[in-house]
């Protein structure tokens, strides 16, 4: 593997958010990561992209701990998580730190729109309850969905409950943001309601690892797009040189498929 590619490109001056050196991440016997050398800057916006199976999903989760890694070193928000979950502490940091939006919704059904919103910065903050609530509304003003406060999530559409799990992350006022594959589960007409908030969040600043399937808002958003190979960062540069001049053939091959849809 040629090594420009596989180091990462933190813009000048900006502090990197996320490092990680040598992280190698293990399913029994299959290696899902290797080497993996990566520095994320904040304000950054970097999309991942790679067939399915590639590692994408499971190098964001090791991210904020929710998949250990065997070897390496993972740096997130000045703590440092160590092989094998070491570093309980650090993990607890981190995750008050980080949001994430998944590809389901993962919401609590019996609570309403405003009280998912509200439940992780009272109980884990310690916030107080009127002004949880007051920030809830921000929130769901922000992604566009404040009119939906007192329902249930069995009443919004698919494309609502993501946006009230991205509002969900940002109660926690995350440093940096994670989404994996959020627009998968939803159908066609709801992608692009959630794909909107995404953009707003990213020229707001936000520090974002996204994993799509979505190329042209990849193409769009990202300042820095990294394909994952079989485990390994294969290529990564701005959206216009990996999309429009890919220097490696798996990028190519892979692009060629993907795009033509």
């Amino acid at each position: 593997m040629n090594a420009t590619t596989q180091s990462a490109q933190p813009a000048q001056n900006a502090r990197p958010i996320v490092r990680m050196d040598k992280l190698n991440k293990h399913f029994g016997s299959l290696h899902v990561l290797k080497d993996i050398n990566l520095e994320i800057t904040q304000g950054e916006v970097v999309v991942v992209i790679g067939a399915s199976g590639s590692g994408k999903s499971t190098l964001i989760r090791c991210i904020n701990g929710l998949e250990e890694f065997q070897q390496g070193t993972l740096d997130v928000a000045g703590k440092t998580l160590l092989p094998h979950g070491k570093g309980g502490q650090a993990l607890q940091k981190i995750r008050t730190e980080v949001g994430m939006v998944f590809q389901q919704f993962n919401l609590f059904p019996h609570l309403s729109v405003r009280d998912n919103v509200t439940l992780a910065p009272v109980s884990v903050r310690g916030l107080g309850r009127e002004q949880a609530r007051d920030s809830a509304i921000r929130l769901l003003t922000r992604v566009g969905i404040e009119d939906q406060a007192d329902k249930y999530p069995a009443q919004l559409s698919g494309g609502q409950q993501q946006r009230v799990a991205l509002a969900r992350a940002l109660a926690m006022e995350p440093r940096l943001m994670l989404f994996d594959e959020p627009t998968s589960a939803l159908d066609p007409e709801m992608i692009g309601e959630v794909l909107d908030a995404m953009r707003e969040l990213a020229r707001e600043g936000m520090t974002m690892v996204i994993v799509t399937h979505e190329m042209g808002f990849a193409r769009e958003v990202a300042d820095r797009v990294i394909y994952i190979h079989q485990g390994e960062i294969t290529e990564q540069g701005p959206p216009e040189q990996l999309f429009d001049a890919p220097q490696h053939a798996r990028t190519r091959s892979f692009l060629a498929r993907v795009l033509k849809h």
